[in-house]
């Protein structure tokens, strides 16, 4: 055999083998991404500031029906004994809930946060980093102050929120790192 006709077939055995292998990997990532999409979870939705109002007047109004009054209970009856007078009714109402007040959106270069205000305190709906950040510390309250820190690869934004007349109302402080 002369070497030409070696290194022919030594190409073409090259080129087979390339072509044979690609399609295999190929295959591989498309199978791959077929079954992952079908095994990860659908994308989250982020929830809107009105979104979470929505959900809140409706669970308020949730806890405003079950604490309707339940009529008293029967004393049992015993044939010995004399009948009462009935009492007068209390006119005092049930106690209710207090009505949550709106969540408000506040943002900064690290992500943003829903927070709220109730009698006990601030607390934190939601938070989302923004891109390039990640929630690495979080107190969500009720709390005079809640916080949540965002760090970066290069700073740690942390957001401090309180309520100032109802209000949830945020300070914002950056930290930057020696990396």
């Amino acid at each position: 055999m002369s070497l030409g006709r070696v290194s022919a077939r030594f190409l073409a055995g090259v080129g087979a083998w390339l072509l044979g292998a690609s399609a295999a990997t190929g295959g591989s990532l498309l199978a791959v991404s077929v079954l992952g999409q079908g095994l990860a979870p659908a994308p989250s939705q982020q929830l809107t500031v009105a979104a979470v109002n929505r959900a809140l007047a409706s669970e308020a109004a949730e806890a405003t029906r079950s604490a309707a009054p339940m009529p008293p209970a029967r004393p049992p009856v015993s044939s010995s004994a004399t009948p009462l007078a009935p009492r007068p009714k209390k006119s005092s109402p049930a106690p209710s809930p207090p009505a949550p007040q709106p969540a408000t959106d506040l943002t900064s270069t690290g992500g943003s946060v829903v927070a709220g205000c109730q009698p006990a305190g601030a607390y934190l709906v939601s938070w989302s980093p923004a891109q390039g950040y990640q929630a690495s510390s979080v107190l969500r309250g009720p709390a005079a102050t809640v916080k949540v820190t965002f760090a970066g690869s290069r700073k740690l934004v942390t957001m401090a929120i309180s309520c100032r007349g109802g209000v949830p109302t945020a300070s914002t402080a950056v930290t930057w790192g020696d990396e």
